[in-house]
């Protein structure tokens, strides 16, 4: 090949790879969630086999019986905490409010530059959690579910996308991202798993589906 015609496919080259890097292509979100590892697949899927299968009771819910966005550390309370930790770049002010960064919302891809626009998503809902169990703890257990910053619990999402998956299971709902839908599944049979909550069959069939995936 003459060296003219390769010197023009390199510059091409070059010129395209940049043009993939600048659009984020190349390097991937500006930001990306930091829930905590959840177990394995295998892991979960041994979790999975011993969680109780019970029909889910909500009588006598209330959100208020799960007190959440506790302090945490200073002036930073549950939610400004995980503010911080998924997103990049994080600038809070004297009282712990993120006033600029960037979030990335591994549900469904979209980044952020406002933290109005963004949820603290419990990955098991409050109110499933009430419904397979927690309807008999204490409050004090219950604030630890609803603050928990250890387990694969609580993550950074797009608000209308937080809101549009309520408090449904993973029978009725899942990430649109499908690349994320191992994650959420592991992740949601090791909270239901630690903290000793029941799943419907709905909801068991579900899980067995997408961990056989993962």
């Amino acid at each position: 090949m003459p060296k003219f015609y390769a010197r023009r496919q390199l510059g091409f080259l070059a010129a395209f790879t940049g043009l993939i890097a600048s659009a984020g292509l190349l390097n991937g979100p500006a930001a990306s969630a930091a829930l905590p590892t959840p177990v394995s697949a295998a892991t979960a899927r041994t979790y999975l086999s011993s969680l109780t299968v019970a029909t889910e009771d909500r009588t006598g819910y209330d959100r208020d019986l799960f007190p959440h966005w506790i302090t945490q550390s200073g002036s930073c309370n549950t939610r400004e905490t995980i503010l911080k930790r998924d997103g990049t770049d994080v600038v809070t002010d004297s009282s712990c409010a993120a006033t600029s960064g960037s979030w990335y919302s591994p549900y469904d891809g979209a980044t952020w530059s406002a933290s109005s626009d963004v949820d603290i998503d419990h990955v098991v809902p409050l109110a499933e959690a009430w419904d397979s169990g927690a309807d008999s703890w204490t409050t004090s257990r219950r604030q630890s579910f609803a603050n928990d910053l250890t387990r694969p619990q609580l993550l950074a999402v797009t608000d209308n996308v937080n809101q549009s998956k309520g408090d449904h299971d993973p029978a009725t709902w899942m990430p649109s991202r499908s690349a994320y839908r191992c994650t959420y599944v592991r992740a949601w049979v090791q909270v239901k798993h630690y903290y000793d909550l029941s799943v419907d069959s709905a909801e068991k069939s579900a899980l067995q589906g997408y961990l056989a995936d993962c």
